[in-house]
């Protein structure tokens, strides 16, 4: 199985490549500290949205500064790992910032997906729009979150002490 686990440089490259051969980018980006059915569904979705489906992960330093102490649970390494064994994520790109604009300026992607709670005014949408690409919001589904499954696995870990 190829590496999809790319450096920024290493992904602009091969994009520029499939760009000038006709394939549509998508791109989107997340934690994906434990990966869920509400995740897959996103992914699944995204991917219909383009040829290549890329997913800008937010690396252990930008989610311990928006998420907090504890997080993340995963490091990054493993998030990565787990992401690269889907069939419908093409490749990975972790990004320490706390958002992925200066990462999606250099990709340039046709598509970037977003889930409904950030919505189409989201901050990344002057980046891709001005790089001629569209912001596309899909619904979350309901019932599945990280936070939830953490809050959940937290308080039957109180619960037995």
């Amino acid at each position: 199985m190829p590496d999809k686990i790319k450096s920024l440089r290493e992904l602009a490259k091969i994009i520029r490549a499939r760009k000038s051969k006709g394939k549509k980018i998508c791109a989107l980006s997340g934690a994906f500290d434990i990966l869920h059915p509400g995740h897959i569904s996103f992914l699944e979705r995204c991917k219909k949205s383009g040829d290549i489906l890329i997913v800008l992960l937010n690396s252990d330093k930008s989610i311990k500064n928006y998420k907090g102490k504890g997080r993340p649970i995963n490091p990054q390494a493993a998030r990565a790992k787990v992401l690269s064994a889907l069939a419908t994520v093409d490749f990975i790109c972790a990004f320490n910032e706390p958002d992925p604009r200066r990462v999606l300026a250099v990709l340039r992607p046709d598509v970037f997906c977003q889930g409904d709670d950030w919505g189409a005014d989201c901050i990344e949408r002057e980046t891709v729009e001005s790089a001629g690409g569209k912001v596309r919001v899909f619904k979350k589904v309901k019932g599945f979150s990280t936070s939830n499954i953490i809050n959940k696995i937290r308080g039957v870990a109180k619960k037995q002490k």
